[in-house]
């Protein structure tokens, strides 16, 4: 049996994407994707074009680079999906200069309300040096406290680096 909220973090091109990928096709539940990137130019469409290969066939995808609400609150307790990434998630925000907080709250209800199982993919940003600008200290601060808030959330937690998956919360199924 998996945990119904599962949160997967790691760095960039660590690995934790495809881990996530396969950890939702051993459920045997209907597969849903959420999307949340936004593609504004020709090096983002080739990365969500692999990522679209790589998952294959037999997914649900579903956009939505702001508002995750509709796409969890219909789930069942048949289905999992995979939000992949909060951190774009968060990036979206924060570059729309939404109130942050407000939307992590909403995304904390919206979680918690959600009948099917839930697989969030995150990024590990605050490993590297303290970044030299404003907009780039606010991201990684933001970041992180969206990340404490999922682990929180999370039934499981797994970091994954070079590939490797590593429980800090939780057993793997």
């Amino acid at each position: 049996m998996h945990s119904r909220v599962t949160f997967i973090l790691g760095g960039a091109a660590s690995g934790k994407s495809e881990y996530a990928e396969d950890f939702c096709l051993n459920t045997g539940k209907k597969r849903h994707y959420l999307a949340t990137s936004q593609v504004f130019d020709n090096e983002m469409q080739a990365k969500v074009d692999k990522h679209i290969t790589q998952r294959g066939t037999g997914w649900i995808t579903h956009e939505a680079p702001f508002d995750v609400t509709p796409v969890l609150d219909a789930l069942t307790d048949q289905d999992i999906c995979l939000l992949d990434c909060a951190t774009m998630w968060l990036t979206n925000h924060l570059l729309a200069e939404h109130d942050l907080g407000a939307q992590q709250i909403r995304l904390q209800e919206t979680i918690a309300r959600c009948k099917g199982d839930l697989v969030i993919v995150s990024n590990e940003t605050g490993q590297g040096i303290v970044p030299e600008n404003k907009l780039a200290r606010q991201f990684r601060e933001a970041q992180g406290r969206l990340n404490i808030l999922l682990a929180g959330q999370a039934d499981l937690v797994v970091q994954v680096v070079v590939g490797l998956p590593q429980v800090l919360k939780g057993k793997l199924p």
